[in-house]
Parts: structure tokens; sequence; C-alpha cells
């Protein structure tokens, strides 16, 4: 006989043995029906904004935590009233109405799993999209395949599913258009994005489809439309500071999230790995042509070329003669361990911080997939889905400072990488060129190096390969 039953979720761990998260909003409420894989909630761990899928189908019956509580992996998060078989072989979780809490859940077809999951192919899925994924994934995990080791585990990527938050990229087939008096149609990101800037979304119009208001509509509605990220971000703080109280001489902010785990890993970084930074300033004018004439190249219409773009596909074609660059150091087994492969890691400047996701097996990719994987990589970055299964495992960094104006730096090491490597930004300015003095685009690069690992000679013929690329990128042939 069919009857309902209660079952409690846990928050699960999101990947790398993460303790806790934090609630950061709840997409359901009490009482709310939910299909299976639902998205039921926006949680932050000390790496990303992670959204929740909903491992039933069934009624809310409980929401344990409020929004802004950290919560410890483990702990009931919410519960459900679902159907199920009174008395049946899953001994009985509940009877109507209700149940024990301990008693074994009984495993749905279709069922959400979460966790870490190690694909056996020696190359792991470059996106990982989701926490979601079949229960047979995770009921049968294969073991690693013996010639690679990767530090980073990889989530399989998930079937699109039913959630109530459609993706500002996503294509709103059935979505009707709002009705007077209805909260303005956006994502959270944009919502996020709209909060920062102190914009009423009721009176910016939407031009996504059916009036969906994007990113781009919030920027220009404060004249801003070619900002990279919000003005807070580039600042680099993590979340609004609230305005002071009348009188107040602090404003004190709790430090949590992303933002506590990127300090806590910086300060590890700086005072355990001995850092040398070293600068180069080159002619990058005949990367910037080349640059232009891609563009403008059949082959590569529609995708989105930046210097960024050179510059990453010029260091992994560096690393090939300098692999002492793409290591790291093993303290407790004493051992310098090489990567035989490159994740390569981009600085991303996010509304909750400092990130650095990274583009898996980078050094297998042509120049368009790159482009693609950069592209993909900066947009979910900027509207807060960075999984963490992407911000670890990285073998190698590049922040883009240039883009704040800044001309170089002294970058702090990813832990666990032995290199970083800062791109300052494209001036015009007098340069000396065949024997001649003339305005031509200049760059400098910081390269930044543990020298546990890396000589300074090897960092320094590293720097000078990657600068001849850049001033001249037909050598990028010589050194293939």
């Amino acid at each position: 006989m069919s009857a309902t039953m209660i079952k409690e979720f846990r928050l699960p761990d999101l990947g790398e043995g993460l303790t806790e998260s934090e609630i950061v909003a709840w997409k359901v409420a009490v009482g709310d029906t939910v299909a299976l894989n639902q998205i039921i909630a926006e949680v932050e761990t000390a790496k990303a904004v992670v959204e929740l899928p909903s491992p039933f189908a069934g009624v809310v019956a409980a929401l344990h935590e409020q929004p802004g509580t950290v919560v410890e992996v483990g702990k009931p998060i919410v519960s459900f009233e679902v159907e199920g078989d009174d008395g049946g072989p899953d001994g009985g979780s509940g009877t109507a109405g209700g149940g024990g809490a301990d008693a074994p859940a009984k495993r749905e077809p279709n069922l959400v799993g979460y966790g870490a999951v190690l694909e056996n192919s020696g190359r792991p899925a470059r996106r990982a999209r989701s926490f979601a994924a079949p229960a047979a994934a995770s009921a049968t995990m294969p073991a690693p395949v013996a010639e690679r080791v990767d530090t980073a585990p990889v989530l399989p990527v998930a079937e699109p599913v039913a959630a109530p938050v459609v993706p500002e990229t996503g294509r709103l087939e059935t979505l009707p258009a709002a009705h007077p008096g209805e909260r303005p149609r956006s994502t959270p990101p944009v919502r996020k994005l709209a909060k920062d800037l102190g914009v009423d979304l009721a009176l910016v119009t939407g031009t996504g489809e059916f009036g969906l208001i994007t990113r781009d509509d919030v920027r220009n509605f404060v004249g801003g439309g070619d900002l990279p990220v919000a003005p807070r971000d580039l600042a680099g703080v993590s979340a609004p500071v609230p305005a002071p109280a009348q009188g107040e001489r602090e404003t004190r902010t709790p430090i949590k999230g992303v933002r506590k785990f990127t300090a806590a890993a910086m300060v590890s970084s700086a005072f355990t790995a001995p850092h040398v930074t070293e600068f180069l300033t080159i002619d990058v004018t005949p990367t910037m042509e080349l640059l232009a004439k891609l563009k403008a190249s059949r082959a590569f219409a529609g995708y989105k070329l930046t210097p960024l773009t050179l510059v990453s596909k010029a260091v992994l074609i560096a690393l090939k003669n300098h692999p002492t660059l793409n290591t790291r150091w093993d303290e407790a087994k004493q051992e310098i361990v090489q990567y035989n492969y490159v994740n390569l890691g981009i600085a991303a400047a996010t509304p909750r911080g400092l990130t650095v996701p990274n583009i898996k097996d980078a050094d297998r990719m042509s120049l368009l997939e790159l482009s693609t994987a950069l592209t993909e990589l900066t947009d979910t970055a900027r509207a807060g889905k960075t999984a963490p299964a992407e911000l670890s495992g990285g073998t190698i960094s590049i922040t883009n400072i240039g883009v704040f104006g800044i001309d170089a730096g002294t970058p702090i090491l990813n832990p666990g990488e032995a290199a970083i490597l800062a791109l300052g930004a494209v001036r015009k300015m007098p340069w000396e060129y065949q024997d001649e003095v003339a305005l031509r685009q200049v760059m400098t690069l910081s390269l930044s190096f543990d020298h546990r690992l890396v000589d300074g000679e090897q960092g320094s013929r590293f720097l000078q390969d990657l600068g001849a690329m850049l001033s001249d990128p037909g050598m990028a042939l010589a050194m293939v």
C-alpha cells in the first residue's frame, strides 16, 4: 500500500573533503512540491557557491537551517514528504506522515549522487557543471589510471534537469512573459550584480528572451556596459560592505567562505614556498597584430579571442621545454612531483572574492578549444557558478592584472603549484624598433616561482622563451 514517509537530506561533502558549507539561499519553501534534481538551495563552500539539487521528488516538509547559517557536512538541512511503500523492503523509514531518521533510505532510480568521482579515461572531464549525477555513477567507482595520478577529483557531468532558476545563457523556450506587478525576471547572478550596483530591477528593461534581464542590461542601466565585473569586484571585496551607521567609526564584516579560504591559502603559500619574482618587458606588437588577424579570419568567427588566449597558448608551448615549472613539492614524502599534463589556472575576480579555476588538460587543446574553455571559465566564475572540482588540481596559473590597468606585480603562488605568471597592461610606448624609436605596444610579464622547485636559470629561460614567442609569434614553430 502506498503511503507517505519523511526523508531527510543531509548536507553532502561537496568536494575535496570540505567539512562545512553556508546556506546562502533557499530556492524552495515548506509546502512546495519539488521534482527530482530540482535546485533547492545555494550553498557556499570554502571554494565556491554551489547549487544543490533535490535527491527526492516530493513535498518540502521542513527547512532545518536558515540562510546565513554555517552547517557541518552530514547535518540534516531539509526534510521531504515522499511517496513510499508502507512496510516495504526499505525497512519502513517512515509510515504515513513520519519516520525514523536513522532508518536506511530506499535508493530510488536515478537518485542524485554527490561526492568526488574519478574517471578511468586518463583524462578528466573538462567542465564539471553540477554535483548532480545518476546514482549508478557513484555506486561503482573505477580504479585510477596507473599512468597518471590527477590530484583533482572530477565530478561527472549531469544530464540537464528541470530547475526553477533558468541560466542567463539558457533558452527560455516555454517561459511566459512577466505579468504586471510580478517580480522582474532575472537570474541569481544578475540579482547579485544589481544589488551590488544599487539598481532596482523593476526599473530595468530586459533584453533577453521573454523579457529576461541580463547582466548587460544592469550594466547599461548604470552606464557601465563595458565593465568586466562589478565595481566592488575590482576592489577585491568578497561581499558588499554594509553602509556604516551614523556615528560609527568602524565597520566589521565576517571573514568566511571563499574569502576565508583564499586568505588561508595565500598565507600558507607565502610562508611555505620561497618566492622569487622576475620581470620581463617586451614588445608585443606582433602578437596584437596576430590577434587582430585571427579575429578577422573565418576560422575564428564567433570565438572570443583576447591577449590572454594567445599568452595561455604560449605558456603551454614553453612548458614543454621547461617542465620544472609544472611541478609541486610533496613535503610529506620529500618528493618533487612532475605533472605530465597541464591544468591551467586562471585567476578570476568574482563577487565573492578571488578564485582560480583551472582548465583541465589545457596542453592537449587547440587554440580554438582553449579559447572556448577560457570563455566558459570566465563566464562561469563571474556568474558565481564555478564548481569546487574546477578550483582544485591546478598545476600552473596565470593572473591578468592588466585588465585593471596594472603594469607589473609579485603574484603569490597558488598552493601546490611551482609558478604563476602575471600579465601587465598592454600600453603604447616609445620603444627601440629596427634601430629607431617607434610607438609600440608593450607588456610586462611578472613570473613568480617556488625556488625549491625552479632554479633561477630555469625560471629565466622559461620567461625568455615566453617573451620571444610574444615578441615574434613565429618563434612558437621552433619550440613545438
